[in-house]
């Protein structure tokens, strides 16, 4: 018979409650400040100033899923410890590929002081790591090393020049693609560069060293503050901040104790739950954009601020006349996309009813936003019953009514952009379609108006922009040699019920080609910003990382990549539009500040209502949306 010290009537604390509150205090006494705020969510890990977000732990815990939880809070401790913000500002390059990889290798160097230091954040720190790449199966697949990030394949070459220890397994197939290459180029850099480990100003000056080396440098000069003088503060001060072993060990021991208690515990948990980071968001507050965006952990990395300077990347088009702006209906006639249409609706029919009640919750959320929004301590109005107290002593007292207001969200346009590329073919793409027609129609509903937008090309292997090509003697470099078709199948202003019937289109054979995601999102943006709504939202789906063949065959394998990358800082940084993306079976988070990455792509309608119901809400409760910081190219 077992005894309690419960009263009668108390609810029984969650078993995960201790693992929270170890992890979070491991965190506060590696990173020696006990004032950072550790929250769980159900969003990806993300570090801003001092406010650290740990994805909440599942409800079936297995060691597995601790030392995961573990490895992110020890990644920011370590980060919030021993990397200082001004250094890492000042000592940045400009060029956003050179960044990246800059941005990565800084995250790998504080990694690598604790792993070295601390044999149990070294486990940890590899179990997040592998869980990482791991997850989505993508990584492992990868073949071409066009489309292995070369910032993840440097920064664990680093990481196992500093620790020894072996990329994970899941993340091997990334560095293979790159390890010849950065090895023959700059070999001696990586191996230089445990000799500054402890002192980041010095191991940035080699990492510039070895972007140099691998001709990823640009022009931006050190700032003179940072000359040789500093070296000795710079020093002191990673000393100050680095936790010693013993410290660091002694405060968290009572708590690693308290935690393996927690996980003997799990497994009274109850089965059928997911483990929330496998649903990951890369939304980050607002007040983030500046300063504090630059303490992000490595999961997402923010872009550089440039102001108003509009630079982009080496990008041309080598014919532009062959592209095509169409509209859905005159791709086909009135008779196809009637049929076409009906045939999506057979093929999601169950889906519909799923989205429907989705979509139903959303617009309820919204109705409610327009009709409980309220100005209080008014002088007239509708008396307030919170302020009769007021009345009651002092019957002359002003500022006792309040007067209902509309919110501001019905001044609202949303632009759905989505991919019609090959790899859509199937399950995706009718999802897709079917989900952006059961939004459009619940929005349109509560005063918001959509827009349904699509891209691909004309033409497999280049179309007539690759004859034109070798009709020209095949010159070298060309750019962009692809015809693009972008295709309106519901404009703003269109009502539901007259677009409806295009949706149909996706389902066409033969539609879905290649994708160019960096100039389809410049269309679509600049679309937006001709509108006359004050607030203007473009959310975008896709499944994959931009691909042409025609293009990268003759042009450098990131071409495509880095294009979309700069539009995305570009519309991020200097432009009013709210941008949001939503991956399926691809991790659009290493892209965009927003977005979320799902699996399976029935998903995708939880997904949409779930990320457009938190701006709309953002927006209630005062969080203006963003404007631009400049003036647009």
């Amino acid at each position: 018979m077992s005894i309690s010290n419960r009263k009668a009537g108390d609810r029984r604390e969650p078993v995960a409650e201790p693992l929270k509150r170890s992890v979070a205090g491991c965190l506060r006494a590696i990173a020696r400040r006990a004032e950072v705020e550790v929250v769980y969510a159900s969003d990806r890990p993300a570090l801003t100033g001092d406010k650290a977000r740990l994805p909440e732990p599942p409800r079936k815990l297995t060691p597995a899923d601790v030392a995961i939880l573990r490895g992110n809070a020890d990644s920011m401790a370590l980060r919030l410890g021993c990397h200082d913000v001004a250094v890492h500002r000042r000592l940045a390059p400009e060029n956003s590929g050179a960044r990246a990889v800059f941005d990565a290798v800084e995250q790998a160097r504080v990694e690598a002081i604790g792993a070295r230091r601390m044999a149990g954040v070294a486990d940890n720190l590899s179990a997040m790591l592998e869980d990482r790449y791991h997850r989505g199966g993508k990584y492992e697949a990868i073949t071409d090393r066009a489309d292995a990030p070369m910032e993840d394949a440097v920064a664990l070459m680093v990481r196992e020049r500093l620790t020894g220890q072996a990329p994970p397994p899941a993340a091997q197939k990334i560095v293979d693609l790159w390890r010849a290459h950065v090895e023959e180029k700059a070999g001696p850099n990586l191996d230089g560069l445990i000799g500054t480990l402890e002192n980041q100003r010095a191991f940035a000056r080699s990492v510039r060293d070895l972007l140099t080396s691998l001709d990823m440098a640009d022009e931006t000069p050190f700032d003179p503050e940072d000359d040789d003088n500093d070296e000795d503060e710079g020093e002191a001060q990673d000393d100050e901040q680095t936790p010693s072993e013993g410290e660091a060990e002694e405060q968290s021991q009572g708590d690693r104790s308290e935690m393996e208690v927690s996980e003997e515990a799990s497994d009274d948990l109850q089965e059928g739950a997911t483990e929330s980071a496998d649903a990951p968001s890369g939304e980050l507050p607002e007040e983030a954009e500046d300063a504090e965006s630059e303490e992000a952990s490595e999961a997402w990395r923010p872009p550089t601020n440039r102001g108003n300077e509009a630079r982009g990347p080496e990008y041309k088009v080598f014919n532009g006349r062959f592209d095509e702006v169409i509209h859905a209906e005159e791709l086909c006639d009135a008779e196809e996309l009637a049929r076409l249409r009906t045939y999506l609706d057979k093929q999601l029919a169950h889906l519909q009813g799923v989205v429907g009640r989705l979509a139903n919750r959303l617009q309820r959320r919204l109705l409610a936003q327009q009709n409980r929004a309220w100005d209080f301590d008014l002088e007239e109005g509708q008396l307030d019953p919170a302020r009769l107290v007021r009345v009651v002593t002092d019957p002359f007292q002003p500022l006792s009514f309040k007067q209902e207001k509309d919110t501001n969200f019905r001044d609202t346009v949303v632009t759905l952009l989505l991919d019609n590329s090959g790899s859509m073919r199937g399950r995706p793409i009718t999802v897709a379609a079917t989900c952006a027609d059961i939004l459009a129609r619940t929005l349109e509903r509560c005063g918001v108006k959509v827009e349904i937008l699509g891209f691909t090309t004309r033409a497999w292997k280049g179309g007539q922009s690759r004859e034109a090509w070798l009709a020209a003697g095949k010159p070298n470099t060309p750019g962009r040699l692809n015809d693009l078709r972008h295709i309106v199948y519901k404009s703003a202003d269109a009502p539901w019920r007259r677009a409806r019937k295009n949706l149909g289109l996706m389902m066409r054979e033969g539609l879905l080609k290649e994708n160019i995601d960096g100039e389809a999102l410049d269309w679509a943006h600049k679309r937006l910003i001709a509108r006359p709504e004050q607030r203007k939202i473009l959310m975008v789906i896709s499944d994959g990382a931009p691909v042409d063949d025609s293009t990268l065959s003759v042009n450098p394998g990131n071409y495509l990549e880095r294009h979309l990358r700069w539009m995305i800082e570009d519309i991020e940084t200097r432009s009013p539009v709210e941008l949001l993306a939503i991956g399926i079976g691809h991790d659009v988070t290493r892209y965009y500040r927003r977005a979320v990455t799902i699996i399976d792509a029935e998903e995708l309608g939880g997904a949409m209502t779930e990320k457009l119901a938190e701006l709309f809400e953002e927006d209630a409760r005062g969080g203006a949306p963003r404007k631009a910081a400049g003036g647009r190219r």
